[in-house]
């Protein structure tokens, strides 16, 4: 008989039952993959990060992302819970610690606060494929419901990547946003034909002294009707032309989650090299809900 102890944490928010929850297993050496599996699908969150030993040499700890149907190379919201729970469990001062994922080796910082915790996550490099064509693109906006009159002017819809792909669909304004209803079965079969599960609509506007975002994201194809608040399609928003860097730091508050009563907010970090965003890192705050126990035979 072997003893699970998993956490759901909100991420991205200090308030119980706000932002995005996730589960977290901080030492999931012992199962197996399809117990990952049963784990994430029990719980139902939209990703359950499973924390696994590190190799001292090349990485300090592995984190392994499953949804309630899949695996999936990586998640910014569940790697904020996970290292949040890390660090309360090992009372950890501030410190940098080299997270392995499907995509790679990435750099995570916890920032002590008196006791609790902010994480700070570098994605990996934003890869932009080219504008979906113009068949493609009136099938999406038709299946989210979203008005030719609605997109951002001289915006394509195009897919971006950060490990993780979504498309990015930019659109005037955060009311047509909350006024959308997507046809979530229409999603999941497109889908299948653009190879990729992710649909990102979202808004900017330059408020003084920043620039905030507002979006929704809906991932049918892998078990997501809607996600709260997510860092890989906040991310590469700070690569995007609609965002205007200036200086060698630049960042923005991107919020997400309103529409389904659980708000949220993340930092957007974005370093600037040559007049063009170099490294994008995301930070966030989470919140442990409660604890639990399982057995497994």
């Amino acid at each position: 008989m072997r003893t699970v102890k998993i956490f759901q944490v909100d991420a991205f928010t200090d308030q119980k039952f706000k932002g995005n929850p996730a589960g977290v297993v901080p030492e999931a050496d012992m199962l197996a993959d399809q117990e990952m599996q049963e784990i994430a699908r029990e719980l139902n969150n939209s990703e359950t990060a499973f924390l696994l030993k590190g190799n001292d040499l090349e990485y300090d700890l592995h984190i392994r992302y499953f949804t309630p149907t899949a695996e999936v190379p990586v998640c910014g919201h569940a790697t904020i819970a996970a290292i949040y729970v890390h660090a309360l469990q090992h009372a950890l001062p501030s410190c940098e610690l080299r997270v392995k994922a499907q995509v790679g080796i990435l750099p995570v910082a916890i920032h002590e606060l008196q006791g609790d915790y902010e994480v700070v996550m570098e994605q990996a490099p934003p890869v932009f494929e080219e504008p979906l064509d113009r068949l493609i693109t009136e099938a999406i906006i038709d299946a989210l419901g979203i008005k030719r009159q609605s997109l951002a002017a001289d915006s394509p819809i195009q897919i971006v990547s950060t490990g993780h792909s979504k498309v990015l669909i930019p659109v005037n304004e955060e009311r047509k946003i909350n006024e959308l209803k997507p046809d979530l079965g229409e999603l999941s079969r497109l889908s299948k034909e653009i190879n990729c599960n992710g649909y990102f609509v979202f808004c900017i506007t330059k408020m003084s002294p920043e620039y905030v975002t507002y979006g929704r994201m809906f991932a049918p194809a892998i078990g997501i009707a809607e996600d709260p608040v997510t860092g890989n399609a906040n991310g590469p928003l700070g690569h995007h032309h609609l965002v205007k860097p200036d200086g060698a730091t630049f960042q923005f508050t991107a919020t997400q989650g309103n529409a389904m009563q659980r708000p949220g907010s993340m930092k957007v970090i974005v370093d600037i090299q040559d007049g063009k965003p170099s490294k994008i890192k995301i930070k966030g705050t989470a919140v442990i809900v409660f604890s639990t126990a399982i057995k497994l035979d």
